[in-house]
């Protein structure tokens, strides 16, 4: 990749999120924000939580998922996820599987920003819903601050859905105060949601390659359709 066709891609990634609002993705849009690097031989075990209350405790959703990763080689990384979710005061039950795959495209400091696709594929469980999701990931550092752009392109299809392509855009500013701790900003903008808020991140080192990463953000809805409060939690053991 030439240094022309990095800056096309930062360009891609602006217009992106600038002029699609009218076809954000629908559902739960506040996530995990994604970065674009990949470690060899990193092996991780992924939890993730995700709650917001849009119309009061009848219409509360609840989202959990479970996860394991590993890299296969210093470019690609892949996992696997287990998804269930809480309705108002129902149960919690099995929702979806997921398979994710990122590719690493340029080496870390190569170029002014760094790149990754990340692909998805989630199968709805009980009802015939299939979702497939490429997105480009964009992060560029200045000094001890960096930007990070996840903006993605949704395709939905099966017998229980409106066959659609849709897209949202995450965005997250991060201050590399310490290690242990790291301040950000984080956007969210899809079909449903267009929200911003505080996110706080960080890792423990561990013995040897071992590590626990950590993330917390509290997201509030810009728009009568998001709702006013959506916390996200999300762990990571890396050996």
């Amino acid at each position: 990749m030439n240094r022309f066709l990095a800056y096309q891609f930062i360009v891609l990634s602006v217009w992106f999120g600038g002029f699609t609002q009218g076809s954000w993705a629908d559902g739960l849009g506040v996530d995990k924000i994604y970065h674009p690097y990949v470690q060899p031989l990193e092996k991780e075990i992924e939890l993730r939580f995700i709650t917001a209350d849009p119309e009061g405790e009848s219409k509360s959703v609840q989202q959990y998922l479970l996860a394991y990763g590993q890299s296969i080689n210093d470019r690609w990384f892949a996992e696997i996820y287990v998804v269930a979710e809480k309705l108002g005061g129902g149960q919690i039950e099995l929702a979806a599987y997921e398979l994710e795959a990122k590719w690493q495209l340029t080496e870390q400091g190569e170029y002014s920003a760094d790149f990754a696709l990340l692909f998805e594929l989630e199968q709805r469980q009980d009802i015939d819903i299939w979702e497939f999701a490429t997105a480009l990931i964009v992060e560029k550092e200045w000094g001890r601050w960096s930007g990070t752009a996840n903006a993605f392109v949704i395709s939905e299809w099966g017998d229980d859905i409106d066959n659609e392509l849709e897209t949202k855009l995450n965005l997250q500013a991060r201050y590399r105060y310490s290690a242990s701790l790291e301040p950000a900003l984080e956007l969210y903008m899809s079909q449903d949601t267009k929200g911003i808020g505080p996110a706080f991140l960080g890792q423990l080192h561990l013995a040897g390659r071992q590590q626990i990463k950590w993330e917390a953000g509290l997201i509030m809805g810009l728009d009568a359709k998001t709702p006013d409060a959506t916390l996200r939690l999300l762990m990571e053991y890396e050996f």
